[in-house]
């Protein structure tokens, strides 16, 4: 009997996102992902200075903050040619790794573990135990009796006065929970601990960005950090060593907690390697680039067709033709209209943001994120087609990390686990630690090379950008996080003339295209098992895998045409 299972909305992720599915047998036969607001970002910016566009689109989220201005500043200096000194690539570098390791941490212990950690069974758990549990995987200097008794403790107050704060409204005692008390117990107490270590990077990018959320720094051209040796009123010596200390405790959390506590719970849960395999098309851009025209990049990117390696093509710069011809955006099952006819795919460039709500049609329109294409086919993007391409590339930190993960994988799942497990949805997981230990080393190295440069004496981080007249148009993209980010700007005579987003939640979240192809949800819960229709955790476990950020792909509207908020540009 085929049963219908409407999440909305899906909750721990930023933003609305309506999951359904049909369920035959236990299993999910049929899905549709469905981004529930409407944005109009692109709407607001016609007709702006180009150099105010950053300010505007960090705006679009109040998490992926750094990534839309990091990618509309390099949209416009695209546009314009313009080169960027290498100090500023170092400063913006550095944010962009420190916001990407906090994003990582953050998804993994707060908004997708408890899909996997029973936090109530935690309760029944020996600390003991799971001292010796704990100390037999790593050397995490919080992983003593003392603190699991602490936490136990402070659990069973939680549950003693009838309430389990920010732990309630969770799926306990699932038939799909299968860690011991002990595991779950020390999970939770890493859940704890990583709220504090997660502060750290905060902190790097507040100093080096100005503000968290919503950095300051950036503009057209470089940074506004000047640098200097010893005035006080700048960016100095002294505010980047203390910069230095707080990248070392995150390494310190990433290497010896995240990415173990992800290696033994993929071990757990070795049969969910099975799962949420889905589109296997893998698109990813290079990213954290060393020289001031981005042209050399010290994390690779690339294409990988059916998941096989072996078929990796590089996008190698910022002006990769293979990259920017090859993007494109279709409406037939999402609320807008094309002038040209809504069975149609345009490129960014000319991209077109106009709503026709209609309501959920099943075949019809049932989403506010268009269909991104990449040479006509619907991709999956984020951290596991990200690690898939560094390896298929030779990267060599991903390839001794990957092989670490795996290799923890393998022990406590009693059974070799090799790299074909991560085309799943612990896969997904295990390629996000990965990809964090990979972006750690990275911060750290970003580090030593503004330090080693402002050892020369060059202090530059600005080159002022010049409009001409006539048009230009530029791509920014960003490996982000959640995966490719790319901002597409047409200027003409110093203004904008047309803007468009194409972000990684759109590529995932995506409705079906104008071919009727699923996008990376849709298909990766195609076989996905549901114990229980009314408890539809396992839903929940491969929709979190990605990370959805619906804030990003979205916006408000409202189907009366009332006023929802006025902002007034001065």
């Amino acid at each position: 009997m085929t049963k219908r299972v409407t999440i909305d909305p899906v909750t721990r992720i930023e933003g609305h996102l309506r999951v359904d599915v049909e369920v035959d047998g236990g299993r999910v036969k049929k899905a549709w992902a469905s981004g529930q607001m409407w944005r109009g970002v692109e709407n607001i910016l016609i007709g702006r200075d180009p150099r105010d566009a950053w300010a505007i689109t960090q705006r679009i989220c109040g998490v992926c903050t750094t990534v839309h201005a990091i990618a509309s500043v390099r949209a416009v200096e695209n546009a314009l040619q313009l080169e960027i000194p290498v100090n500023a690539q170092y400063i913006r570098n550095m944010i962009m790794l420190a916001h990407a390791v906090h994003d990582h941490i953050v998804h993994f212990y707060h908004l997708s573990a408890l899909d996997w950690v029973d936090v109530v069974s935690a309760l029944k758990a020996d600390p003991g135990k799971t001292a010796s549990l704990a100390q037999s995987l790593s050397n995490w200097n919080g992983n003593s009796k003392a603190e699991f008794v602490k936490v136990q403790d402070k659990l069973k107050g939680f549950v003693g006065t009838g309430q389990l704060g920010i732990f309630t409204n969770g799926y306990w005692g699932h038939p799909a929970m299968k860690l011991t008390p002990e595991v779950n117990l020390l999970a939770v107490s890493h859940y704890l601990q990583a709220l504090e270590v997660q502060r750290y990077a905060s902190k790097i990018v507040a100093v080096l960005g100005s503000k968290s959320p919503h950095i300051q720094n950036v503009a057209v051209g470089g940074v506004a950090n000047p640098l200097s040796v010893d005035s006080q009123s700048v960016l100095t010596v002294e505010r980047l060593l203390a910069v230095k200390e707080w990248m070392l405790k995150l390494e310190d959390f990433v290497k010896n907690v995240y990415l173990v506590d992800v290696g033994a719970i993929g071990g757990f849960y070795a049969d969910w390697t099975k799962y949420g395999k889905g589109i296997t098309e893998y698109l990813s851009v290079p990213d954290i680039p060393l020289d001031g025209k981005g042209t050399q990049f010290a994390l690779p990117g690339g294409y990988i067709e059916g998941g096989k390696l072996e078929s990796y093509k590089p996008i190698k710069t910022f002006n990769d033709k293979y990259f920017i011809d090859g993007v494109s955006e279709a409406i037939k099952h999402s609320w807008y209209n094309y002038s040209g006819g809504n069975d149609k795919s345009l490129h960014p460039y000319q991209g077109e943001t106009t709503p026709n709500y209609t309501d959920f049609q099943d075949d019809g329109k049932y989403s506010w994120l268009k269909s991104p294409t990449f040479y006509g086919k619907p991709m999956q993007v984020g951290p596991l087609p990200r690690v898939m391409n560094m390896l298929a590339a030779g990267h060599e930190p991903t390839k001794k990390y990957a092989t670490a993960a795996l290799d923890l994988v393998s022990t406590v799942a009693g059974a070799k686990v090799g790299v074909d497990a991560l085309h799943s949805t612990i896969g997904r997981h295990a390629a996000r630690a990965v990809g964090c230990a990979v972006q750690v080393d990275e911060l750290i190295n970003q580090w030593d090379l503004l330090l080693a440069n402002m050892g020369k004496g060059d202090l530059k981080t600005f080159n002022r950008p010049v409009f001409p007249k006539g048009e230009q148009v530029g791509v920014g993209f960003h490996e982000a996080p959640r995966g490719v980010l790319s901002h597409w700007v047409v200027i003409d005579s110093g203004k904008i003339k047309n803007y468009q987003c194409v972000v990684p939640t759109t590529w995932n979240a995506a409705p079906r295209n104008e071919k009727d192809q699923p996008g990376a949800y849709e298909a990766c819960l195609i076989d996905n098992p549901v114990a229980d229709p009314e408890k539809p955790l396992e839903v929940l476990r491969t929709v979190h895998s990605f990370d959805p950020c619906l804030a990003c792909a979205v916006h408000v509207v409202d189907q009366e045409n009332n006023p929802v908020v006025t902002v007034k540009a001065v």
